[in-house]
């Protein structure tokens, strides 16, 4: 019998990129129209469509809200073939609507498949996040640290002065204060208008995107998915969950959280074998955008495996068109 880690190697480390790629395609058919809704719902279509031909028995623990707000890729649906393993699934078909609307940069298609019972089942609230990439001892950063700190600590691992390093921030009025700090560092900021999940996926290749570090506060489903990613690569993060509203306490306690308070380490936000594909819909620092030539269609995805540690850039030439319904 194959255990769920072996069928996740072998037999859907190439078929989770084909989820991804279906999902940008029908984004990127919308860029620059300007409706953020109809780019959405096309690649959810796409998405469910492709995730229901896996071989895995799905449950989605992060998706497009719950059961009511969701038609489909609600939080709780099954999904999958119904033969296979029984995973988790995070997923965002379109993390960046706006961008992709505005045919802006970094929006993407993202999916993170894991082990039944490994991701945690955030609620849809905001969440303060910290998060560097790979290659630097544990407790580099932390949350409750001051990003002079923060910034500090991060330059003497990697040995450079803080004036070379650049932290990726969301350019909302709430961190005008954590903007202003970073600043009096000497460090470079990167201000992005949206796409929190992409931000936080740059850091896992400094060297390519050029971000060294993610600050600030971004909603908690996407933290879910990063964290995926940074697990992947062996990337820090932590996070805490803003429950400052009643609303937000009514749906951390549906959730089944108990500590409001509670600051999480990556290994408490995902564990064991997790496998992330993304997959770009618009141009960006990581990843290129869909391309519509007269030879076919272009995608460039990232795909993951945590217990390999194994990164795979994919530039698929796809000549037959016919799978994208582009019609």
């Amino acid at each position: 019998m194959i255990d769920a880690v072996e069928v996740i190697d072998r037999a859907l480390t190439i078929e989770i990129v084909r989820v991804t790629e279906r999902a940008a395609v029908a984004a990127a058919l919308l860029r620059g129209r300007g409706d953020e809704r109809q780019a959405d719902e096309a690649a959810v279509s796409a998405m469910r469509r492709e995730l229901d031909r896996l071989p895995i028995r799905g449950t989605i623990v992060i998706g497009e809200g719950d059961r009511i707000g969701a038609p489909m890729l609600f939080i709780g649906e099954e999904v999958g073939t119904g033969q296979g393993p029984r995973v988790d699934i995070a997923l965002d078909p379109l993390e960046g609507a706006t961008l992709c609307a505005k045919s802006q940069s970094n929006a993407i298609s993202v999916v993170a498949l894991a082990e039944d019972g490994t991701l945690l089942k955030a609620p849809d609230v905001y969440m303060e996040k910290i998060a560097v990439g790979p290659g630097y001892p544990a407790g580099v950063v932390a949350l409750d640290r001051s990003p002079a700190e923060n910034l500090a600590s991060l330059a003497a691992a990697k040995g450079v002065p803080v004036s070379e390093l650049t932290a990726c921030i969301l350019d909302r009025p709430r961190h005008g204060r954590l903007i202003e700090a970073v600043r009096q560092t000497g460090a470079a900021i990167r201000l992005i208008t949206d796409g929190d999940l992409a931000g936080v996926i740059h850091t896992t290749d400094p060297d390519e995107t050029g971000i060294d570090i993610y600050l600030g506060v971004g909603g908690a489903p996407e933290g879910v998915l990063a964290a995926a990613a940074l697990h992947c690569t062996g990337g820090q993060m932590q996070a805490r969950l803003l429950l400052d509203q009643p609303d937000a306490r009514r749906k951390a306690a549906e959730a089944g959280i108990k500590d409001f308070g509670k600051i999480y380490d990556l290994a408490e936000m995902v564990r064991g074998d997790v496998l992330f594909a993304a997959t770009g819909v618009t141009d960006g620092g990581l990843l290129s955008g869909v391309r519509f030539g007269r030879r076919g269609v272009v995608t460039e995805t990232l795909v993951m495996r945590s217990s390999t540690g194994t990164t795979r850039r994919i530039r698929a030439e796809h000549a037959q068109t016919e799978k994208f319904h582009l019609e």
